[in-house]
């Protein structure tokens, strides 16, 4: 399919900057046979008693560093946990770089490149045991925001915890499951009193998620990997839950494309550990998730796609002109949709 049946028209001034405070407060479009308007907050009485809330519980890691080889300043984004010490990183200016080159972040944190792919990617080799480099990154890293949204150099102290969600608990990704900010505990505790419960999964999301699709058709895009886990008491329990008669509602992309990648052609919900590296376009068969919440997305990605194809192209075309039109917020930090699958 071609790729600029994705394609849309943003204001640049309805990028949000910073997320609403309360985070309920922020705005919920809700997208099923009409469009109607709603708030966060309404989530208890737009849901069913019965629902399952699936929330990604994935730890956003301070993964933007600042440096130096030799005196020229070097910024990376590390987006691979390669094991041993190593990590995949972007890298701005990666072209300067050589192999063997020592990129220094503190008096006490150093990584070497190893490995330089196309687009900017290369392999550091920072010869630290996790527990320590975790510690540095927690020092000397900031938020690996969006680039979209515009920061000092160096980063911001309120990101800090404006990009992490309340159900942050397994460290990993290098982009927040943007989804889950609008929740908080007053919500959650209204959600339940109206009989809705929730479980967590885990994705943890790679900075990938923001590569723009560069080829012409999406046949031709490589999707990103992420890694993903889901126990067997999540699974028999959304199995249960299907089985009632309740819906799963996905809270993100990122819980809707583990959930799908766990569930058989039968619908059935098996245990999931690993990579995934499911692509959701229009035509695809959504085999356990029954309503969606999610951000508005950027033109032309994989996520937007992904809308498309559970929601019907046209359908969400509509809804994000409506949401322009209304001023809603977009982005990682934006308002919200609803959606119900395409009949």
């Amino acid at each position: 399919m071609r790729v600029d049946a994705f394609d849309f028209e943003l204001p640049k001034e309805l990028i949000a900057d910073r997320p609403m405070n309360p985070r309920e407060a922020a705005r919920l479009l809700v997208v099923g046979e009409e469009l109607s308007d709603h708030l966060i907050i309404d989530l208890p009485r737009l849901l069913n008693p019965g629902d399952l809330l699936v929330f990604n519980d994935t730890k956003v890691l301070p993964a933007r560093l600042l440096g130096r080889r030799g005196e020229a300043s070097i910024e990376v984004t590390l987006h691979r946990d390669m094991g041993r010490g190593r990590w995949r990183a972007f890298a701005k200016g990666a072209k300067r770089l050589r192999l063997g080159d020592r990129l220094q972040f503190a008096a006490d944190f150093a990584a070497r490149v190893v490995e330089k792919a196309p687009g900017g990617d290369i392999l550091l080799d920072f010869s630290m045991e996790p527990a320590d480099l975790r510690e540095a990154l927690e020092r000397h890293g900031s938020m690996p925001l969006p680039p979209y949204i515009k920061r000092p150099r160096g980063g911001d102290a309120r990101d800090r915890v404006d990009y992490q969600t309340m159900f942050a608990r397994r460290e990993g990704a290098v982009a927040s499951p943007t989804a889950g900010l609008h929740f908080t505990p007053a919500l959650m505790a209204a959600l339940s009193a109206a009989g809705i419960a929730h479980l967590t999964v885990t994705l943890h999301v790679g900075a990938g998620t923001f590569l723009p699709v560069k080829v012409a058709d999406t046949d031709n895009h490589v999707m990103h990997a992420e890694t993903g886990f889901l126990d067997a008491a999540a699974a028999d329990r959304l199995n249960a839950v299907r089985a009632a008669g309740g819906r799963i509602v996905a809270v993100g992309s990122t819980s809707l494309r583990l959930i799908e990648s766990a569930t058989d052609e039968g619908g059935h919900i098996r245990p999931f550990t690993g990579e995934t590296r499911l692509f959701i376009t229009p035509g695809y068969r959504f085999r356990a998730v029954g309503r969606l919440v999610t951000n508005f997305h950027l033109p032309r990605s994989t996520l937007f796609m992904l809308v498309a194809a559970f929601a019907g192209l046209e359908r969400m075309h509509r809804a994000y002109a409506h949401a322009i039109h209304a001023r809603y917020r977009f982005f990682s930090y934006g308002d919200a949709c609803l959606i119900d699958p395409a009949p």
